[in-house]
């Protein structure tokens, strides 16, 4: 399952090609491509170059800060972030369990960011690719070009991201960058005139998801020879679920299975999650590559988010996603399903499971509830592991007698999608781009690939829009053989 083939051992015989940035996705990263004299691909890396320090940073400051600082790593899912430390400060007080009003409110919240995030992900950043072609004209190939063409998609794309930010609002105190959660419990519950402005839009937003769940299925449906082998590889993936194995995107223990969806374990505690999983560091990423300790770094690499989570439960626990679950299980004939473009499929089943559980939260009268905090035997570490967007996310914490963070372990969602984003840019390089004329369209195809992880390089803010490219074919005496960019309105053209 290595993604370098053998004879990249011997790069100086090989000539390098650079996407240097990849555009559309949150943060700053470049892919490197190997090739031989007859353009075979040898090597292909996904390079993560910005260094953000938050493990170093927040040593020193007092534990009760530390959810609204680490929030700080992203502008699109800090809800995941705020969530993650305040459940591993949880731990660290001894709190086995919230009161119902706190835990259904930071429910909520979640639920909340998992819904615009879904939402901005698919209608703004990875539409454009779906609806006209990853070929297609770049200067249509944006979210104006859908609203301009698919006028109702694009509408309720941003009708769907907007509610979804208006349930963190209320819950967190504001859109981005909240406060709601803190350690032990929640700060605010939703009032009742919150509750029934968000109960007011609650059933459209299921229905709207619905209708994006019939957007992709209708594309894979119409064109399965793309959608079912554009960088598809196998793999372990890994999630965690609820006891019953249900999904369970706030809480539950991790289960892996292997690339036939054979159970590798299940039901572990994540307070564990450092007796199961190893990161390795490599010289040219400042990204980690986690892997299953038991399988080791060659074979134990995995794959997270919603294509893990919708194949690693049991079931939904809402009807709708459910039904939509078991159709998208029924399309694999009983294999799990490996399509790096499922990604998109699986994030739409999960988008209809928020708006299914908001809807249902709103009509539960705990959320009104004024039983905000709780307490329980202070103790020194605890560990936090939520389901952020972009996959299982890891926050480990250690605290002093002082109060103050004495040490942090942050595996972000991302970081565990590593290996399986660079596997996937190998696949599609070495399809599409072995032998072929450097073009804006036939660079878009890696970046498709990479964007149907929604990785988070930095775990930074999204980027809307064409970000500049240079592209360059270096011989191996370090001359240029060809030179292309794509300067920030998408135009791509020779180097003079």
């Amino acid at each position: 399952m290595s993604f370098e083939l053998e004879t990249a051992a011997s790069p100086e015989k090989l000539r390098r090609v650079a996407i240097d940035p990849v555009s559309r996705v949150e943060g700053h990263g470049k892919v490197t491509l190997l090739l031989d004299e007859n353009n075979q691909i040898h090597q292909v890396r996904l390079h993560i170059v910005e260094f953000r320090g938050f493990e170093r940073f927040i040593q020193g400051r007092p534990y009760w800060e530390v959810p609204v600082m680490v929030q700080r790593l992203c502008g699109i899912c800090p809800v995941s972030h705020h969530l993650a430390a305040s459940k591993a400060l949880d731990v660290m007080l001894g709190i086995k369990h919230l009161t119902p009003t706190a835990e259904k409110n930071r429910r909520l919240m979640h639920y909340g960011q998992m819904l615009q995030s879904h939402a901005l992900h698919f209608f703004h950043l990875s539409s454009p690719d779906l609806l006209f072609g990853f070929d297609s004209d770049v200067a249509k190939r944006n979210v104006v070009g859908v609203a301009a063409a698919h006028p109702e998609i694009a509408k309720k794309g941003v009708l769907l991201r907007k509610y979804g930010q208006e349930v963190i609002r209320h819950t967190a105190g504001k859109r981005v960058h909240g406060t709601g959660a803190i350690p032990g419990g929640v700060n605010k519950s939703l009032s009742s005139a919150e509750r029934a402005e968000l109960l007011k839009d609650a059933y459209q937003m299921v229905a709207w998801s619905r209708e994006a769940v019939q957007i992709i299925k209708q594309l894979h449906e119409q064109n399965p020879a793309l959608y079912d082998v554009f960088g598809a590889f196998r793999s372990n993936y890994m999630s965690i679920v609820a006891p019953d194995g249900g999904l369970d995107f706030y809480h539950g223990a991790l289960r892996a299975r292997d690339a036939d969806g054979g159970i590798l374990f299940d039901q572990v505690d994540y307070q564990d999650y450092d007796q199961i999983i190893e990161e390795e560091v490599r010289p040219w990423s400042y990204m980690k590559f986690p892997f299953l300790k038991s399988l080791g770094k060659e074979n134990g690499w995995y794959k997270v988010g919603p294509l893990a989570r919708v194949q690693n439960c049991d079931f939904i626990p809402t009807p709708l996603a459910d039904a939509e679950r078991k159709e998208f299980v029924a399309y694999g004939n009983g294999k799990p399903i490996h399509a790096t473009l499922a990604y998109h499929w699986a994030r739409m089943i999960e988008m209809l499971f928020a708006a299914e559980t908001i809807k249902d939260l709103l009509h539960d009268d705990d959320i009104e509830g004024k039983d905000l905090m709780t307490t329980g035997e202070r103790g020194r570490e605890g560990v936090g592991v939520i389901e952020a967007p972009r996959g299982t996310l890891f926050h480990h914490y250690r605290v002093g007698e002082d109060d103050l963070v004495t040490m942090a372990n942050l595996i972000v969602s991302t970081t565990n999608n590593n290996q399986a984003m660079n596997t996937a840019v190998r696949e599609v390089a070495k399809k599409y781009l072995n032998g072929k004329e450097i073009t804006e369209g036939l660079l878009n195809h890696i970046e498709v690939a990479i964007r149907a992880y929604d990785p988070c390089l930095s775990c930074a803010t999204h980027a809307l829009g064409q970000m500049p490219l240079e592209v360059a074919i270096v011989g191996a005496d370090g001359t240029v053989i060809d030179e292309v960019t794509r300067d920030h309105r998408g135009l791509v053209r020779p180097q003079d």
